[in-house]
């Protein structure tokens, strides 16, 4: 892993990229095809704001996006920009300004079964086992003990979990613990799947193989998936397509078609098409300070004694 980093490293200073926008006939086939496809959710105009002691707060301004069925998108921006406040209010959570959230045709009016959640925390009853964990929901749908354990088994072995299906929280991992949030959240056969950053408190070795573990489920069922998250190469391993925010208020900056093949492999973090994607989101995340382009600098006070040697940095 150390020696992938440091190549990838070495491989983003020396190599020119190339154009992001530029796509294979195999990754513009599979767009063609893509958008064919019935929409599953659609965002149209949608506005929220927050009333303050200081005034209003414009969180989210005139956001319009689709998402097709069995896509995978992933939303990024920097920090403030409405990413988790997008993503309450597609599952309910929170009640938009203005605007309208449609899924599958019927538009979204508070929480429901139609769309499973899955948050950074692992929010699972602690008082409970893994099977209980995710036999809860369907229980609370209305169907028998028999019948929810038995399709809470097959999510538990879908995940692979089968062997801790009577353990309880606390004997997790955080890896395993989030499979079983992701477990529950599928076991109602939702619409969509809605993640706010989910593998966001993992070490990078865990997330790594969650990251495996979620494409794998995706390939697999019929499940269309709205991933909130900050790592940006995260958004291009695992998206179809990318849906940049720009901060204060949040507003669509731009859309983006990863132009990596899918399926995707940790091998493909090296491709020129990774590297050009990544470049342009960084110039979109994190553009120059204007104290960068003017070659201003930060004034720097010695904390030392006039007459102490202080050793260069570089």
């Amino acid at each position: 892993m150390t020696e992938l980093i440091a190549e990838l490293q070495e491989l983003e200073t020396n190599l020119e990229p190339a154009d992001y926008l530029k796509q294979s006939a195999t990754v513009k086939d599979r767009f063609n095809r893509l958008k064919q496809r019935p929409i599953t959710l659609e965002i149209s105009n949608l506005t929220k704001k927050f009333e303050t002691p200081k005034g209003t707060i414009t969180a989210l301004n005139n956001i319009n996006f689709s998402v097709y069925r069995r896509e995978f998108v992933c939303v990024i921006g920097p920090s403030g920009c409405g990413k988790s406040t997008l993503i309450r209010t597609l599952a309910g959570l929170e009640t938009q300004t203005s605007g309208q959230v449609m899924l599958n045709g019927k538009e979204v009016a508070g929480p429901g079964p139609d769309r499973g959640m899955v948050f950074q925390g692992y929010t699972l009853f602690p008082w409970l086992t893994v099977k209980r964990n995710v036999m809860f929901g369907l229980e609370c749908s209305g169907h028998g003990t028999s019948a929810s354990e038995e399709q809470a088994m097959q999510w538990i072995e879908m995940v692979g979990l089968g062997k801790f299906a009577d353990s309880y929280p606390y004997q997790l991992s955080g890896g395993m613990k989030q499979r079983v949030a992701i477990a529950r959240a599928l076991a109602n056969q939702p619409k969509i799947l809605l993640m706010d950053e989910p593998f966001g408190a993992l070490d990078a070795q865990t997330r790594a193989k969650m990251q495996s573990y979620l494409m794998d489920i995706w390939q697999n069922i019929d499940i269309t998936i709205f991933f909130i998250t900050h790592d940006l190469d995260e958004a291009i391993y695992l998206a179809d397509r990318i849906l940049v925010l720009k901060p204060h208020p949040g507003e669509v900056q731009e859309i983006i078609e990863v132009p990596v093949p899918q399926p995707r492999s940790p091998e493909q973090m090296l491709s020129p098409e990774f590297l050009a994607t990544k470049k342009r989101l960084e110039e979109l995340i994190h553009p120059p300070c204007a104290s960068q382009s003017s070659g201003d600098h930060l004034d720097v006070v010695k904390m030392v004694n006039k007459n102490d040697e202080v050793p260069s940095v570089f």
